[in-house]
């Protein structure tokens, strides 16, 4: 799992601004469960993107609502509001990384073509790219069938990994487990039960 340390998003003091505030309405509706499109969506480029636009100050209503009703109801939430999103990217099936998202998140991912999460360590957002420039745009965005887990496809700019390699799983390493070997007899459309 990694975070790309991103911009904090400071409030009129100079405060970092609290996550209601971070989490502020500034798209517009996002309508209904289907094909969200928005314009404004750059096209795929190496080079870095510009930030998101200062967020407005307080949301006009809870972060749940922000997803469509049938999506939110599909989610299934770790005590923190979080589900795990998975990355992988999308023209080779290379397993990029892990990612934390809450309903804003997602919302984001799905309305933007960028991929944004929320940081654990950091309490804020944060979009894949913004101070590296190795940004994930977005191709497909799956929810699992228990719901507690989404597989985001993605064309990754440069290294997923904060520590520059290309995958995170690359920078963590082989952990060496034994090799197990499917009986020559059992095929794959053998025991899917």
């Amino acid at each position: 799992m990694t975070e790309q340390r991103g911009e904090r998003a400071p409030d009129g003091d100079g405060r970092t601004a609290s996550r209601a505030a971070r989490t502020a309405e500034r798209d517009g509706d996002p309508g209904t469960l289907g094909i969200w499109q928005d314009s404004r969506v750059p096209q795929n480029t190496a080079e870095p993107v510009p930030a998101d636009p200062p967020l407005a100050a307080e949301r006009s209503r809870d972060v749940a609502d922000t997803l469509p009703a049938p999506l939110a109801a599909r989610l299934k939430r770790d005590a923190d509001g979080l589900v795990a999103a998975i990355v992988q990217q999308h023209d080779t099936g290379e397993v990029l990384m892990l990612g934390w998202m809450d309903d804003e998140a997602l919302r984001r991912t799905l309305t933007t073509g960028r991929v944004t999460f929320w940081s654990r360590s950091r309490q804020e957002y944060w979009r894949k790219g913004d101070t590296s420039g190795h940004a994930q745009w977005v191709k497909s965005v799956a929810i699992d069938c228990d719901g507690d887990a989404l597989l985001v496809r993605a064309d990754q700019v440069g290294a997923a990994c904060h520590t520059g390699a290309r995958t995170c799983f690359e920078a963590g390493g082989d952990l060496g487990a034994a090799v197990g070997h499917r009986p020559e007899n059992e095929t794959s459309e053998e025991k899917t039960l």
